[in-house]
């Protein structure tokens, strides 16, 4: 039997894709194999899918194989499935890799799975012939909301192409960018959700010094930003344009923008991006 889709690793980035992508492909094609049998089992009963009993299983019955485990784990999974991809290379019948691990090139997993610098040359495989396609989602996938960038390895076939995307596209915004930015890419979306809860807590913890309950502070906090960011994406206009509507002269919202002026707010948040792409440059 053939599954359309094997996640290796059952976190809550993969569970999230995976939900998604039970809307286009059906929970019963989908699999999960992970280090912890019980999380795996868990992830799969939320959408009616299985479990596999190891990661070789996982990419000999997957069309498409989610690598959803952290950088430093990668390796080791890459090589434990390699001799199993190079064997479906062999067949005819190659998997689609799909990374989510920060930091890794396409062309090094292409490299790694190929058996390129083995010594036995029976045990390589062209790396041209190994499809990977590199995927950075953020956390609101988990509710169908996420930013997905991906990037696709040369000679990617077009129609496998649009298979994937729309599996991604089940947990939210699909965007194809070159691999040259994908570091920058983790840096800005797959980062910042940890950076807007940040000022979302923060906006409550003012709203809470105001007089306001914790509970009412972080709704309106939270709905603030929601929708605030709805407005930006829907009517297109700059988001200087939208603040400069609601900033009147001599007024209580200028009086905020220049306290956040004074603390460095916009250069704090450049500063928080810019870290976190130089890191996601050191993970691979």
């Amino acid at each position: 039997m053939k599954t359309l889709i094997a996640c290796i690793g059952a976190g809550n980035m993969g569970t999230a894709l995976m939900k998604g992508a039970a809307a286009a492909a059906g929970g019963e094609n989908i699999g999960f194999s992970d280090a912890d049998k019980a999380k795996a089992r868990a992830s799969a009963r939320l959408m009616g899918a299985m479990v596999f009993g190891t990661n070789v299983e996982a990419v000999k019955t997957g069309k498409y194989v989610f690598l959803a485990v952290k950088p430093q784990i990668l390796p080791s999974v890459l090589a434990e499935i390699a001799p199993v991809v190079r064997d479906r290379i062999v067949s005819g019948d190659a998997p689609i890799l799909v990374s989510l691990a920060a930091g890794w090139s396409i062309g090094k997993i292409q490299a790694i799975i190929s058996g390129s610098g083995m010594d036995v040359p029976a045990a390589r495989a062209p790396v041209a012939s190994v499809l990977v396609a590199r995927i950075m989602p953020n956390t609101p996938a988990l509710i169908s909301q996420g930013m997905i960038a991906f990037s696709a390895s040369h000679k990617f076939p077009s129609a496998r192409l649009d298979e994937l995307e729309k599996i991604l596209g089940g947990a939210g915004l699909v965007d194809k960018v070159d691999e040259k930015l994908m570091d920058a890419v983790t840096g800005l979306s797959g980062s910042a959700p940890a950076f807007v809860c940040q000022f979302i807590e923060a906006l409550a913890d003012g709203g809470v010094l105001a007089g306001l309950s914790r509970d009412k502070a972080l709704r309106y906090a939270a709905q603030t930003v929601m929708g605030t960011a709805a407005m930006v994406l829907q009517t297109g206009r700059h988001p200087g344009e939208l603040k400069d509507m609601v900033t009147s002269p001599g007024g209580t919202t200028i009086q905020g923008v220049a306290a956040l002026e004074r603390g460095a707010f916009r250069g704090a948040v450049i500063s928080a991006v810019e870290a976190a792409w130089k890191r996601s440059g050191e993970l691979g």
